[in-house]
């Protein structure tokens, strides 16, 4: 039979339980397997209850001293029961500055206490007893977590200053890096605002014009990593510039809030639209062509475009590549059966062959005859104009596009030449 004996307001905060006749300090910490809340206890006396009673501060460290048992346990050990209750007398019942000396030994949460209302300076100096005097029951996680980003950020040797927190605050960056970033003035000191928003502004008159296309061989969602990194310089050149006393943590998150804007603007149009940024409809194939054509990737699956059909040719082809696309399927076809061409292309190499009929299969059984071309291959925007350079007029078309070699050997050396540098 379990009894609660003593709790706080916070929840969190350890209770002691009567279980069994017997004192226990009970404490959540961690999860285990399933991700479900671990829940641990050992044994305490009277004199330990008493404290824990009256004095707020040796309850959160006896807490935070205990909770590194916890972690050590995992997901399903078993709490080190001696080494907790061999905390009990140096946390609880012994000097200040002994129980200072003890932390200087030991392993602590620091982050628990700091979430409590601990002085974090003192804590920094070791004056642990003192640092917890102003703690409270109501916990503060921003707090904490403030904590330990200007400590990873000084490990770093990032030092901000005033208008650098405020822009990584305006991304909503300034506790976690990889948070995807966004506009949020209201965290910005009033004060502050108008000197980040010039920051803002230099960063978007740098990148103005600038796109982040698809990158259909990665996914239906995914942006071409070049364009990315183009945007990125781009903004990150310009800013530098304009203000040179930013610290790079900040002109970072400006440049990852321009590229993930633009990725987002690309995402939400339509594959006729992305398709169609490069140049007029009518040359995509939109009334222009007047043949089918088929599509195929690596796995056998085919996807025919008719000529009648609402959509481009290409969005076609590029919204089929983004469904099928994976990393064991990397070979997708485009054929005009009617003209006897198609291309190839082979995302796994940054290639693409060309293939026309040079002679149709004849009487008694003889195969048809193609002539074979290969090309190299730059990115996704190289993959866009040579498909639709394709669909607008065929192999013909493609003539002026890269450097054709019919021999396979050949054009081998040549990739390997081009990855090695």
């Amino acid at each position: 039979m379990r009894d609660i004996v003593f709790t706080r307001a916070s929840g969190w905060i350890p209770n002691v339980i009567r279980e069994d006749g017997e004192l226990k300090l009970m404490l959540g910490a961690g999860a285990d397997a399933n991700h479900a809340p671990r829940t641990f206890t050992f044994p305490i006396g009277e004199a330990h209850l008493a404290v824990i009673r009256e004095d707020l501060a040796r309850h959160l460290l006896l807490w935070s001293a205990v909770l590194p048992l916890c972690d050590a346990a995992g997901t399903r050990g078993r709490l080190d029961e001696n080494a907790a209750i061999a905390l009990l007398d140096p946390v609880l019942l012994s000097t200040p500055a002994d129980v200072d000396a003890l932390f200087q030994r030991i392993p602590w949460d620091r982050g628990r206490l700091i979430a409590h209302g601990a002085d974090i300076d003192l804590l920094e100096r070791g004056q642990v007893c003192a640092a917890t005097r102003a703690a409270t029951e109501t916990p503060n996680g921003k707090r904490a977590q403030e904590y330990h980003a200007n400590r990873r950020r000084a490990e770093r040797g990032a030092v901000l200053g005033p208008l650098d927190a405020a822009i990584l605050k305006y991304t909503g960056q300034y506790l976690h890096g990889a948070t995807a970033p966004r506009r949020m003035s209201d965290a910005v000191d009033s004060a502050l605002l108008p000197e980040v928003m010039r920051v803002i502004a230099t960063a978007e008159q740098a990148c103005a014009g600038m796109r982040i296309g698809r990158d259909p061989r990665r996914g239906k969602r995914a942006t071409d990593k070049r364009d990315w990194d183009r945007m990125a310089t781009t903004v990150d050149a310009a800013v530098h510039r304009a203000h040179p006393g930013l610290v790079d943590d900040a002109v970072r998150t400006v440049s990852f809030l321009m590229c993930s804007e633009a990725a987002d603007r690309s995402r939400s149009t339509p594959m006729d639209d992305d398709a169609e940024t490069a140049g007029d409809r009518a040359h995509f194939g939109g009334g222009a062509r007047k043949t089918p054509l088929s599509f195929t990737d690596d796995k056998g699956v085919e996807k025919k475009w008719l000529p009648d059909n609402p959509r481009t040719a290409t969005a076609e082809f590029w919204e089929f590549v983004g469904d099928r696309s994976a990393a064991d399927n990397e070979v997708f076809t485009i054929e005009d059966e009617e003209m006897g061409e198609g291309i190839q292309l082979h995302f796994y190499a940054d290639s693409i062959a060309r293939i026309t009929t040079v002679r149709e299969s004849q009487g008694g059984g003889s195969d048809p005859e193609y002539r074979v071309e290969y090309s190299l291959v730059d990115g996704i925007g190289g993959y866009r104009n040579l498909v639709s350079a394709f669909v607008r007029g065929g192999c013909a078309a493609l003539e002026h596009h890269g450097s054709w070699m019919p021999d396979a050997a050949e054009f081998e050396r040549a990739r390997r030449r081009r990855d090695a540098r």
